[in-house]
């Protein structure tokens, strides 16, 4: 999705974004920039351990339900915690960023400039995308010290669903972008979007308390393929290439998607 700039308002290009790589001393600017948000520090970095220990907090949830599959539904909840800031991250702050440097112009300046405004996206993608990553590792963090989650069995399986679950997040993130003209339209449509890809997600109902037929048709979802590779390799298992290949699936549909539409002013 990182695209470079020819004239403003043309289509972005997929293989000149590519070329056009990280700017380092943007990535910086976009760092410090998100360290001075509270807001998107706490919603994306400890909001979601925040409501694991909430969760955690209630006895009846650190014991085995069968409902879960002799779980405890702490435990099926550290995945949803996992998924939740990058759901946050992606699907509301960053759009609603990108859409403001577009409003205000940022981005059809820095066309005339050797920044080209490929690397502002691909800085903000980098930012988001770690922030995510940082409050999985958060998540599982606490989960492990003070709930006594089992930590990931096949952590390398763990990690490939992790980590395709940030791209499949970034690039739905790039769409809302895309189509949003106006920073009220991409929170508009970015909470559209939200509260759907929660619950696939299983923030109100964990997927394996779900009906089979639902927990399919969530399945067939970014986050609902997310949430259950995460939980068969928090199992042992290596997770399942049907939810594998759904996350990759829509990362690349969506990139398509976002390719076509983006436009820089």
């Amino acid at each position: 999705m990182s695209t470079a700039l020819a004239r403003p308002g043309t289509r972005p290009d997929l293989r000149s974004g590519i070329r056009g790589g990280l700017n380092s001393a943007v990535v910086r600017t976009e760092i410090r920039l998100f360290r001075r948000e509270p807001g998107a520090i706490f919603w994306i970095l400890l909001f979601p351990t925040l409501l694991l220990v909430i969760l955690g907090s209630i006895p009846s949830f650190r014991q085995p339900d069968p409902s879960f599959g002799g779980l405890r539904p702490i435990d099926a909840y550290v995945p949803v915690a996992v998924l939740l800031g990058l759901i946050v991250g992606c699907l509301q702050s960053m759009p609603q960023s990108l859409t403001g440097y577009r409003e205000r112009g940022i981005l059809r300046r820095m066309s005339t400039t050797p920044v080209r405004p490929a690397a502002l996206l691909s800085a903000q993608m980098l930012v988001f995308g770690g922030a995510a990553l940082v409050s999985a590792l958060l998540a599982l963090t606490v989960g492990r010290l003070v709930f006594d989650v089992t930590l990931p069995r096949q952590a390398g399986g763990y990690l490939l669903a992790l980590v395709l679950a940030v791209l499949a997040a970034l690039a739905l993130g790039a769409v809302v972008s895309a189509v949003s003209r106006t920073t009220k339209i991409a929170g508009a449509i970015g909470s559209a979007v939200f509260f759907p890809m929660m619950f696939c997600a299983g923030v109100w109902l964990p997927v394996q308390a779900m009906p089979d037929a639902l927990a399919r048709i969530v399945g067939c979802t970014p986050f609902g393929a997310a949430v259950q590779a995460l939980n068969q390799a928090a199992a042992g298992h290596w997770p399942g290439w049907s939810h594998l290949g759904v996350l990759i699936a829509w990362t690349v549909l969506l990139s398509a998607g976002a390719a076509r539409w983006f436009r820089w002013e």
